[in-house]
This record gives structure tokens, C-alpha cells and sequence, in this order.
């Protein structure tokens, strides 16, 4: 089992995405990346703890790649918006990668390196690359928030095309 750290936007968009993946054994949202201990929901909207709000995934490599993780993960936000998806802005919105391991973090850097190359964006990549130190798991309402709210504005307009669009690209990877 291994684990890694995703900050790409709200984590109810990035909670719902990996869920759905064959070999992601929990998703969990919270936050990380800041300086205050135990943040709360509303100290990490004002943007002033530093956190951002980011999924853990626990993984079975076996069955699924940290190479397919971190390409669904691009695919899925846009890594060119400094501190910003869509209509969420502030740092606790901003792209990052906290990997769990020096391999992690090799191969995160490989792939941001062919992203470039390759030309896939058409604005440079602002994610960073940051070793995992403290995950805090979010207020329980946060957990499982778009099936348990798929009728609320926000998961109706924002997460439910995303999730669709999603599962189209890769659906030989769904649970």
C-alpha cells in the first residue's frame, strides 16, 4: 500500500474523481501544506493557514500505477491556475503534489517534465512538488460530499460534468 497527496481545487471534485478508481483503496479530504495545527474548514478558507485543501489516497500499486494516478490527477485540474480552479480562488485552491516517497517525487518530476515537453498545456505548469509532512482530515461532512449531496447546486454544475467527462477518458480504470 502506498500513499499519496493530491491539491487540485475543491477536494469534493478530487474525492469524487479517485474514488471511482480500481486499486484506490480510500480517499480521505483534508488539508495540508500550512503552518497551524488541526485547521478547521473556515480557518482554511481564509486562505491565512497556508493549508491546501487536498485528498489522500491510499493505493495498491499493484493494481493501479502512481504513473495513472498523477495523469488522471493532471487531466482533471488545471495545473496552470496559480492558487485557482475554476471559480475557487485562494492558496487553499492551489496545485500541488505531496508525494510519500523519493520515488514519488522522481517520478512526479518526470511526468511534469514530458507534460511540458509535450507541450499538453498551453501555459506553463505552476504545480508544485512537495514532500508529504502533516495531513489533516477534514470536518466529516466533507467526507463523500458529492454522493451524498448530488442534487446540491455546486455538485450538479461543477463535479457531476467533471466526474462525467472522467469517466469517459478512463473507464477502463473504474472500480
Amino acid at each position: 500500500m502506498e500513499s499519496v497527496v493530491f491539491a487540485g481545487g475543491c477536494f469534493w471534485c478530487t474525492e469524487a474523481i479517485f474514488k471511482a478508481l480500481k486499486g484506490v483503496m480510500s480517499v480521505l479530504p483534508g488539508y495540508t501544506g500550512g503552518t497551524v495545527k488541526n485547521p478547521s474548514y473556515e480557518q482554511v478558507c481564509t486562505g491565512n493557514t497556508g493549508h491546501a485543501e487536498a485528498i489522500k489516497i491510499d493505493f495498491d500499486p499493484s493494481i493501479i500505477k502512481f504513473r495513472d494516478l498523477l495523469e488522471i490527477f493532471f487531466s482533471t485540474h488545471d495545473p496552470t491556475q496559480l492558487n485557482r480552479q475554476g471559480n475557487d480562488v485562494g492558496t487553499q485552491y492551489r496545485s500541488a503534489v505531496f508525494y510519500g516517497s523519493e520515488e514519488q517525487k522522481q517520478e512526479a518530476e518526470k511526468f511534469v517534465v514530458q507534460l511540458a515537453s509535450e507541450k499538453v498545456f498551453n501555459r506553463p505548469i505552476i504545480t508544485t512538488l512537495e514532500p508529504l509532512t502533516e495531513f489533516y482530515e477534514a470536518e466529516n461532512y466533507h467526507r463523500d460530499y458529492f454522493a451524498k449531496n448530488p442534487n446540491q447546486p455546486y455538485c450538479m454544475l461543477i463535479i457531476n460534468p467533471k466526474l462525467e467527462k472522467f469517466k469517459k477518458k478512463y473507464s477502463i480504470l473504474l472500480k
